[in-house]
């Protein structure tokens, strides 16, 4: 086959798919190898499209003993045996959770086709039962341990998140049923479940716990997504066809990748990983597009933000956080952090070990971009329809040196804004401005800064630096002697580019932008 126009698996969740029509593969085989060696029952926790699914299905064929698929692979020098074992493979992603009945028969469906191969007892008449007696009986039959893989064990859940009389049934059954992988302890060989959140606050995982929890283990930090040595080393002819159709060099090609689509990370230490669902579909579209995000909107987690009046410009800056804080889930509109964590819009950037504090943030540009750009319509005037024209805007004016353009759009914005909006606190706009600024760095060098000693919004364009000081119920004179009085314009002053510094006075009484100076 022509390496140029190689298979690659986008929505191939099944391994033995991938290895027997000969879709392209990062290998993850060692991973398998030592986790199903060192350990029994297992829990990982990723964010969706990160590879859990075949992981799993990756452990069904090793623990079927299916050899032949693992030729070549890092494995294939690691186990020397290859038993077979009775595998339990449990999907609840692929399903819709509405009622209380549909997750019973989802469940009772399953146990069917596991019972037509393993026999059905005649006292079992609970799932949970019927799931005690599968796993004994198919460990009997086959005179070694069982594998029960489940993969997102949290997806009813997740579905009945706002109806709390749903979750709650669904939390008593699934620990009922999770809770069978305890007391079937002596029958089973190899546990492994995977999912979004970790619902240790709902106690789901009350009767379960001996599960070896890997989420953030430096030992399995890059055990789902791809490193960019697996990047650069996997997919050196999809770089070299990626840059070719983006006029680039194989090197700018890389460097547009890691920016779009690296910097998760699951272990403050461990290698960052690039989302594999985004790498993939840009490879196959040749196009630097926003792919993870559009499979999922995130309007549960704005609406939880709005409720909560989470400060936005402290989760876009990074948010400092002990892990207990956004490991456990729990849906609280005091502090949303945790659910945004676990759906994959923050990582862990950093560790503060003496506090044991942790840094979240956006991973990278195409979630960073994605979840701003989202955030707009539901702070602003502004649709979805109307973001590229007014930021672009925004930019052309700022690159041209127009500011007075600039400002007066910033401030006929501000007018747009409905009477019921004009009742928000000083931060909303202190928010809206701050959108706006994060926005432009799409396409320029802006930053914003809250904290104090410095200004509040740098925006580098080829020719010019503006240097912005904002006073609420202050004078633009105000604003401009700030600027010259803490020196905010030192930095820049080597540069080479014009620097123009601009006061900004924003009048509480009009809620508008009320004047500026230059």
């Amino acid at each position: 086959m022509d390496n140029l126009l190689r298979k690659l698996p986008i929505g191939i969740q099944t391994f033995s798919e991938i290895r027997e029509e000969n879709y392209l593969y990062v290998d993850k085989t060692a991973f398998v190898w030592r986790i199903a060696n060192l350990g029994k029952p297992y829990f990982l926790s990723r964010p969706r499209r990160f590879g859990k699914s075949l992981l799993l299905s990756t452990f069904e064929a090793y623990f079927e003993g299916r050899k032949e698929l693992f030729e070549g692979l890092a494995i294939a020098g690691m186990e020397k045996e290859w038993k077979r074992y009775p595998v339990l493979h449990l999907d609840l992603n692929a399903e819709k959770y509405d009622s209380t009945q549909r997750l019973n028969d989802i469940l009772s469906s399953q146990l069917t086709q596991w019972e037509l191969k393993y026999g059905k007892g005649e006292d079992e008449p609970t799932l949970s039962r019927r799931f005690s007696g599968v796993i004994r009986r198919a460990s009997e039959q086959a005179g070694c341990g069982v594998v029960v893989l489940v993969d997102e064990y949290d997806k009813p859940l997740l579905q009945a998140l706002g109806d709390n009389a749903l979750l709650d049934d669904y939390r008593k059954t699934l620990k009922a049923f999770y809770g069978v992988l305890k007391s079937s302890d002596r029958y089973l060989r190899f546990v492994f479940l995977t999912g979004v959140t970790k619902f240790a606050q709902v106690s789901v995982f009350s009767d379960l716990n001996q599960l070896n929890d890997i989420s953030l283990d430096l030992a399995y930090a890059t055990v789902c997504g791809i490193t960019k040595e697996e990047l650069v080393t996997t997919f050196i002819p999809e770089l070299e066809r990626q840059a070719v159709a983006n006029d680039m060099t194989p090197e700018e090609a890389i460097e547009t990748m890691t920016r779009k689509y690296d910097g998760y990370h699951f272990h403050p230490k461990g290698a960052g990983v690039f989302n594999p669902f985004s790498v993939l579909s840009s490879f196959n579209k040749l196009e630097f597009g926003s792919y993870w995000f559009q499979t999922g909107t995130p309007t549960f987690l704005v609406e939880l933000l709005k409720e909560s009046e989470y400060d936005l410009r402290t989760l876009i800056d990074g948010v400092e956080a002990p892990a207990s804080s956004f490991m456990e889930y729990r849906v609280d509109a005091n502090n949303p952090i945790p659910l945004i964590y676990q759906s994959g819009y923050l990582t862990i950037k950093d560790y503060d070990k003496r506090f044991g504090n942790y840094l979240l943030e956006f991973p990278n540009d195409e979630v960073r971009y994605g979840f701003l750009n989202f955030l707009v319509p539901f702070y602003t005037p502004m649709k979805d329809d109307d973001q590229g024209f007014y930021i672009g805007k925004f930019v052309y004016e700022l690159e041209h040196g127009d500011y007075d353009s600039f400002l007066t759009r910033l401030q006929a914005f501000f007018a747009d804004f409905p009477y019921e909006l004009n009742d928000k606190t000083e931060r909303h706009y202190q928010v809206v401005f701050y959108l706006v600024f994060k926005l432009m760095g799409q396409f320029t060098d802006a930053e914003v800064r809250s904290a104090r000693g410095r200004a509040d919004a740098v925006v580098k364009t080829p020719k010019y630096i503006y240097v912005f000081e904002f006073k609420l119920n202050g004078t633009a004179e105000q604003a401009l002697r700030q600027i010259d009085d803490k020196g905010y314009l030192i930095p820049y002053q080597s540069d080479g580019r014009e620097l123009v510094k601009i006061g900004v006075e924003f009048s509480a009484e009009q809620r508008n932008i009320s004047g500026w100076l230059l």
